[in-house]
């Protein structure tokens, strides 16, 4: 459905609304015991997290000149960036057109054209890049049809990531100190933006990034993806890789299972994001006994009551939460074998930047993942930076005799 452009007058009182959201201490098994981690509630602020990249982006074009006074502004998005720039729209007084897919919720696409968006639906995956792909080739073509059309690229605009340092300035208020950063992945930008101005309060602040399977950022073979709003099927310039000690992939089955046992046991939850990286934070309070670890949770629960919450979703779509897992399997470096579920990987480097193996590497193959056990006990202390799971259960490296590549950042041995 197309519409015609609605033009804001503007209402940059709406930028008081930016931020300032509470933290929240999670201490509900996911799924085994653990000590507790902090959780930034970025769903209870105006326009969800991704406004304060909205709003960033948005200034900085015009700033530059990039943004003309009432021009539109067109992006593509899976819906909770579309939500933000609907906020920084209406504040800076621009019209919003919005590229989604057919496998955007209903209730997202109503609120969507509820705040004054023109949303355009791409009725199917391309060949190559999937829904990403084709989202983005139409984006393309409204861009020519929109004289004086601005698109912000999310995915490699330096703004996103600068707009969230507001988010990081919080944080250090709220906390006294951070041992454990986990961050979802998906353009990169508040991964990028939180964790810089963080180090500069504690040098030693381990980043764990959370990828969704079937995610190409960290070196994966593209795969259709089930979840929405962290993974990607391009790799965003915006993803800071040097800046990762470690990055996990999770599977829909961990994710949903995760936000379920949030809302039961702890009240607070969301969505394919917030099930992931609580899952793995809980892990890393576990695995670093004593540690102070904190997330960010993007958004709430309301948008995905059809799929996440849904017992009949999880049934049309293979999803068996009785089995998911409890810890992760641990490969060497991410061309080792292919994550189809609960994953680790202490190898974190830029796809794009590697060097060139003997001819194209192939996939590799999938992960054997365990079956499902009982709680695990609480593992041994272990010393920080360099702690490791005291039972890591490793995936074989598929024959490949690709040297093992650490982060840049130092570690100990």
């Amino acid at each position: 459905m197309t519409t015609a452009l609605v033009h804001p007058t503007g209402n940059r009182e709406l930028l008081g609304l930016l931020g300032r959201t509470p933290l929240a201490r999670v201490t509900t098994d996911l799924p085994c015991p653990h000590p507790g981690f902090w959780a930034k509630l970025e769903g209870l602020g105006a326009g969800g997290m991704k406004a304060r990249a909205a709003v960033s982006m948005l200034l900085g074009a015009k700033e530059r000149g990039e943004l003309r006074p009432g021009a539109p502004v067109v992006e593509s998005t899976s819906g909770t960036l579309g939500i933000g720039l609907a906020f920084a729209g209406q504040a800076l007084g621009h019209p919003v057109v919005l590229v989604g897919d057919t496998e955007l919720e209903p209730s997202m696409r109503r609120l969507l054209r509820t705040y004054g968006v023109r949303l355009e639906l791409a009725d199917r995956p391309a060949a190559e890049g999937g829904w990403q792909a084709a989202r983005l080739a139409r984006l393309r073509q409204l861009l020519a049809e929109l004289p004086g059309a601005y698109w912000p690229d999310q995915y490699n605009n330096p703004d996103n990531v600068a707009g969230y340092g507001s988010l990081a300035a919080e944080m250090a208020a709220q906390l006294d100190h951070l041992d454990v950063l986990v961050c979802s992945v998906g353009t990169g930008g508040h991964s990028a933006g939180v964790v810089a101005p963080l180090r500069r309060h504690w040098p030693q602040l381990r980043l764990i990034g959370v990828d969704a399977t079937g995610s190409t950022i960290f070196g994966q073979p593209a795969r259709a993806r089930l979840m929405r709003g962290l993974g990607s099927s391009i790799h965003p310039r915006n993803v800071a890789y040097d800046a990762f000690d470690e990055v996990h992939w999770v599977g829909p089955a961990e994710s949903a299972d995760a936000c379920r046992r949030l809302a039961a046991g702890n009240f607070v939850s969301g969505g394919w994001s917030t099930g992931a990286v609580a899952l793995v934070a809980a892990w890393a309070a576990r695995v670093h006994p004593g540690a102070v670890v904190a997330t960010v949770f993007p958004d709430g629960p309301q948008r995905y009551l059809g799929s996440v919450y849904d017992d009949d979703f999880a049934t049309a779509h293979g999803l068996d939460l009785t089995r998911a897992a409890t810890r992760p399997v641990e490969i060497p470096h991410p061309q080792a074998a292919e994550a189809t579920g609960w994953t680790r990987c202490r190898t974190v480097a830029d796809p794009l930047a590697a060097p060139a193996a003997d001819g194209d590497r192939p996939a590799p193959p999938a992960v054997p993942l365990p079956a499902a056990p009982g709680p695990l006990p609480a593992p041994p202390a272990v010393p920080l930076p360099a702690a490791l799971d005291p039972h890591p259960v490793r995936a074989p490296a598929a024959g490949s005799s690709r040297p093992a590549r650490r982060t840049t950042r130092k570690e100990a041995p």
